[in-house]
This record gives structure tokens, C-alpha cells and sequence, in this order.
């Protein structure tokens, strides 16, 4: 189900849905394809984005996860399922 959220580009409204979007790994080997990621969705100014919780989310996955079971494509759903081999990111001290 979508919901209203004000664009961060122009500010307009804009709602939310999902989308594919293109991740390097955290060892830059290579990019996989993540199908059905949360996404805000611009219908004003056409931007298709992912929000900054959004984000930390993969990068964390994608740092704490064996990469290498990982196909060239994943569903966003299918990869936050995936067994971490570390219960956080250690590295990360933003919080």
C-alpha cells in the first residue's frame, strides 16, 4: 500500500512504492540487481529514490551477509532475510 510523503528533489508530494535499483558490494567485486526495494516514487519531478533509512539498510545487509551465495539479482525482501555472519555492522558509528 502507498503512502503521501513529500519529495526530498522538489517537494511535492509523492508516494510510496518499489522499485530495482543497482548496488555495488562493499568490496566493489561486482553490482547486483535489487528487485522490489522500497522506493519513493515523484510523479511531479520523475524521480524514483530510496530514502536514507532505505539505504543503510542494504549497505548494512550487504556488508554483513556472505555476498558471494548472492546472484547477480536478489529481491530486497529476499536479501534482508539472508543469515548475517555478524549480529551489526561494527564499523558503522553514526549511531
Amino acid at each position: 500500500m502507498s503512502k503521501e510523503v513529500t519529495c526530498e528533489w522538489c517537494g511535492a508530494e509523492a508516494t510510496t512504492g518499489s522499485g530495482t535499483v543497482y548496488w555495488e558490494l562493499p568490496d566493489g567485486s561486482r553490482a547486483v540487481e535489487i528487485t522490489e526495494a522500497p522506493a519513493v516514487i515523484c510523479s511531479e519531478c520523475g524521480m524514483v529514490y530510496q530514502t536514507d533509512n532505505v539505504t543503510k539498510e542494504i549497505e548494512d545487509q550487504l556488508f554483513l551477509v556472505d555476498t558471494k551465495k548472492i546472484g547477480s539479482s536478489i529481491g530486497f525482501m529476499e536479501l534482508m532475510e539472508l543469515p548475517r555472519l555478524l549480529k551489526r555492522n561494527y564499523f558503522d558509528f553514526s549511531s
